[in-house]
């Protein structure tokens, strides 16, 4: 401290206090004056220590808060009068009267701490703090109210943090942070209560049944984002503020307040995460690593300190957990693909049950493509060798580029897994007309379903246009089978004019060949109403173009007794085609 006064060597030889000793002692005796007079006013007129009633009216009252602050600005500048003292004169007969003072005065802050703490609850609310807090979480040596309008809510937490330099300052450090972190703690864990989440343990979790497990999950998820974006966050803010000159202290409170709590809402994802269940199940359990993904940077900014860094390894493990878990489901999924085993027909060549499960399994994956972009590992299942062998045009390289994304080419290699049990499951039908009808339906849903869901962003235009290309092969591969002996029987040498009796002959072939290639089709479906016209539309062209010929070059409209079919009708003829009877064509 600077000396106010420069004692001369003749003033140091005397016996008289020196001037600075006078001053400061003179100080103290003005601040133990005031202090006096404003304990006398407000809480025992005796000064003694043992007589600690409050007053009737708090210090600190909504109404009125001058003295309340009138109040702490004496105490604080008779703790400087006792330091300049203190500084000068250790041995000052003074400071009894002092210290008695001050000890007064902390019993009673300690009691309105309490009863501001208490009384204040709603205002105090961790959501409501975290809402009002404009301030982000890289500068809390800032107060966070600082560009807050007055309000109440704003004059509670400054008081609080008057009373808390206060004491601290004082020397009651531990009195206030104890009553801080009791009722602050009850509120977090009254809060966690009343958002419905359960403390379950992994014993807990392995004796409930999937139901049980599912409802707990749901309520994790709901409380976990009100927990850490509010709760956690508001109870962060506030710690910062009312305990602002010391981070020690504010770190000490804010860490006893919360941890057990925050460490309980991590640990219940590990316990999911090692639970034994179905890979429908993934869809939950990436709702909980989807939330704890995006809520990670705020996790580790409220809780930054060291002595919070458990929660931020225990946020980081659950991450670790689910992700592994939610891998393997994965990989379970594809193996539970690979060996699906039904040898039933699907009537008529439609859509595989396989096909509609897995694909719609597929596109509710695709949207979560964001974190399974950080989950997903590479395939190392092998497609059937049977397929490898007989679909040359198949590359593994369809899954995707070198350049491809984790997800892109882990969507891809399940839906190529997916289209290899469909090949080998076409092979079912003793038809060959029939099997390409079979497979051009089931890779026309896959596509359908792709171009129709978040699927087609994941794999791209270039997939898409493959996949195309190949269903156009498999329809004119079924058209030629099912309809290339109807389009044969009228085909001819175009220079050579046959005689009547052989073009006869031909026509009537095609008359048979149509009936009975209609008929045996009759039977055969195609669900998707747009692929049904567009093929539909497709031979009943090729039948015109093939039957108009015919019909132009031997002026086959003399023939009334041969003559079943008109070119032009051949569309109305095949309109009610390819609506299936419910056989199976095997």
């Amino acid at each position: 401290m600077m000396l106010l006064f420069k004692p001369s060597s003749t003033l140091a030889r005397r016996s008289k206090p020196r001037p600075y000793q006078s001053f400061s002692e003179s100080l103290l005796m003005d601040s133990i004056e005031s202090a006096e007079n404003l304990i006398r006013k407000w809480i025992t007129p005796d000064l003694s220590p043992s007589c600690t009633s409050c007053s009737l009216t708090s210090l600190f009252s909504p109404e009125d808060r001058t003295e309340g602050r009138r109040f702490v600005e004496v105490i604080n500048s008779l703790q400087y009068a006792i330091q300049g003292v203190m500084l000068v004169n250790p041995e000052s007969q003074k400071f009894s009267r002092a210290y008695n003072l001050v000890a007064i005065a902390m019993k009673h802050l300690e009691k309105e701490f309490y009863r501001i703490l208490k009384s204040n609850r709603r205002n105090l609310d961790p959501e409501s703090v975290s809402v009002r807090s404009t301030k982000s979480f890289h500068s809390r040596k800032v107060s966070v109210y600082s560009d807050v309008p007055k309000s109440e809510d704003a004059d509670v937490v400054i008081d609080l943090k008057m009373i808390a330099d206060c004491m601290i300052s004082s020397g009651y450090e531990n009195e206030c942070v104890k009553i801080y972190k009791k009722i602050r703690r009850s509120i977090i864990v009254e809060s966690l209560n009343k958002l419905g989440f359960e403390n379950l343990s992994f014993g807990k979790v392995q004796k409930l049944d999937w139901d049980s497990i599912e409802k707990n999950i749901k309520k994790w998820l709901e409380a976990t984002k009100v927990v850490i974006s509010t709760l956690f966050d508001g109870e962060r803010i506030l710690c910062d503020h009312v305990f602002s000159p010391s981070v020690s202290v504010a770190e000490s409170c804010f860490s006893e307040i919360t941890i057990d709590s925050a460490l309980t809402l991590f640990v219940f994802p590990v316990s999911i995460a090692r639970c034994k269940k179905t890979v429908e199940k993934i869809f939950l359990t990436l709702d909980v690593y989807q939330t704890i993904s995006k809520l990670l940077p705020k996790i580790e900014n409220i809780f930054s300190y060291d002595s919070t860094s458990p929660v931020r390894l225990q946020a980081a493990d659950s991450l670790t957990s689910l992700g592994e878990t939610i891998n393997s489901m994965v990989a379970e999924f594809e193996s539970s693909i690979t060996k699906e085993s039904s040898k039933s027909a699907i009537p008529g060549g439609g859509v595989h049950q396989l096909t509609r499960y897995v694909m719609n399994f597929i596109v509710f994956l695709a949207d979560y493509k964001e974190p399974l972009a950080n989950i997903l590992t590479e395939s190392t299942l092998p497609l059937p060798e049977d397929y490898l062998v007989n679909n040359e045009e198949h590359k593994v390289g369809e899954t995707g580029s070198s350049s491809s994304s984790p997800v892109t080419t882990s969507f891809a290699w399940l839906i190529l897994v997916l289209l290899c049990k469909i090949d080998t499951k076409s092979r079912i039908y003793s038809d060959m007309g029939l099997s390409y009808l079979f497979l051009a339906n089931n890779l026309h849903y896959v596509i359908s379903k792709v171009r129709t869901s978040n699927l087609k962003v994941v794999l791209g235009d270039e997939w898409v246009a493959n996949h195309e290309g190949r269903l156009s092969q498999y329809l004119d591969k079924y058209e030629k089978i099912a309809w290339g002996e109807v389009m044969v029987s009228l085909s001819d040498n175009e220079e050579v004019l046959l005689e009547e009796d052989v073009a006869k002959e031909r026509l009537k072939r095609f008359n048979e060949a149509f009936e009975e290639g209609y008929k045996k089709q009759s039977t055969w479906v195609v669900p998707d109403s747009k692929l049904r016209d567009d093929l539909k539309d497709s031979v009943a062209k090729k039948l015109t173009d093939v039957a108009s010929a015919f019909y132009k070059k031997y002026q086959v409209e003399t023939w009334d007794e041969i003559v079943r079919f008109a070119p032009e009708d051949f569309a109305s003829y095949l309109s009610d085609l390819y609506l299936g009877t419910g056989e199976s064509g095997r």
